[in-house]
């Protein structure tokens, strides 16, 4: 935490903070400009054909990984675009935790809340088979694994230290969700539409298989409010899955006494944000503010406009930055785990779904 500045500190020092929020004001832009023509390119869809076959949200993510593939953005960019697709998607997870009260958690039940967990756990299970399966190194099937069962990058970062995973591993396993995660949110809508899954189905099942806790919203805001709840709720009962997940790793380390990279080393402790993300505190913040009636009726249709403006303008940062070529260099046999371990992880779903008659 820094210091607050006294009487006696010297003024040379108070510019600091604004330099470093006038870094981001070009990457910003950069990714406003994707957003606008995202919007642009929506509304030409609802004046053509009197309805928008991709949503805004989607669009941003075309448009700049589009962007990304023929233009590498200068450094002066870099600040602006990791912050608004990262910073950007947990704040609008916190604001959608307007839109949710304690009553709709109640409503999911708790045969769904206890069968994500049971879908998590043999998520992970199946996707480290499957490395193991193709020869994949333990801690890259790790990696992977709770990765795909989890919440994409994030659980790699909290993963990696406890099992002492080195810089290729984790750079390979996040080059893959990167690309496979934005795939998934374009995709994943078509495949609802095919099986004539209703809001609340649709939202179990992005709930489940969508790596990132933001990109649920990608994914369930075009469908409808009730998709974009039901999803994020079931999301976070999986992101919740990380603590537990690390400690029993951590545990497993501990039994086995030594690392692959160092026999003597012990296991590595994981910060506490990375088991409960800020934002996810501040979803169930906003959440219980509403379960209260602390958030006014009126201002819930602007927090509503905030959280999918706020997405879109980061989902064309995630565009932005995401390299599909990183696919593949990071070689077939990661590719072929990752993809199996999704696909795995979508069958999961569908059984649980099927199995709790969901309406």
């Amino acid at each position: 935490m820094e210091p607050v500045a006294g009487p006696a500190q010297s003024a040379d020092m108070i510019p600091a903070r604004p330099r470093g929020a006038l870094s981001l004001i070009p990457g910003l832009l950069a990714c406003a400009a994707v957003a606008v023509a995202a919007v642009a390119v929506q509304a030409l869809e609802l004046q053509l054909f009197g309805r928008g076959w991709i949503d805004a949200i989607v669009l941003a993510i075309l448009i700049g990984a589009a962007v990304r593939s023929v233009w590498t953005p200068p450094a002066v960019l870099r600040p602006g675009v990791e912050f608004s697709a990262r910073t950007l998607l947990e704040i609008a997870v916190v604001l959608l935790g307007a839109s949710v009260s304690a009553a709709t958690v109640m409503a999911i039940g708790p045969g769904l809340l206890l069968g994500t967990a049971v879908v998590v756990t043999l998520a992970v299970v199946v996707s480290y088979g499957l490395g193991r399966l193709l020869r994949l190194p333990r801690r890259m099937a790790v990696l992977i694994a709770c990765g795909n069962a989890i919440c994409g990058n994030s659980a790699i970062a909290a993963v990696a230290p406890v099992i002492d995973a080195d810089a290729e591993d984790v750079s390979a396993a996040i080059a893959f969700t990167a690309v496979l995660g934005i795939v998934v949110v374009l995709l994943l809508p078509l495949l609802g539409a095919a099986l004539a899954m209703s809001d609340v189905r649709y939202g179990v099942l992005a709930g489940l298989t969508v790596y990132a806790v933001p990109q649920v919203l990608a994914a369930t805001l075009p469908v409808g409010p009730v998709a974009a709840q039901a999803g994020t709720l079931i999301k976070l009962v999986r992101v919740l899955m990380l603590g537990p997940v690390c400690l029993a790793l951590a545990v497993i380390v501990a039994l086995r006494g030594r690392s692959d990279a160092d026999p003597d080393a012990p296991p590595r402790r994981v910060p506490l944000g990375h088991l409960l993300p800020w934002f996810i505190v501040g979803f169930l913040l906003m959440m219980g503010a509403r379960s209260l009636g602390l958030i006014p009726a009126a201002a819930l249709p602007v927090l509503g406009w905030l959280t999918t403006a706020l997405t879109v303008l980061a989902m064309a940062a995630l565009g932005l930055s995401t390299d599909a070529r990183a696919v593949a260099r990071s070689g077939p046999r990661i590719a072929a785990v990752v993809t199996l371990s999704l696909l795995a992880l979508v069958g999961l779903a569908l059984a649980l779904i099927g199995l709790l008659a969901l309406v």
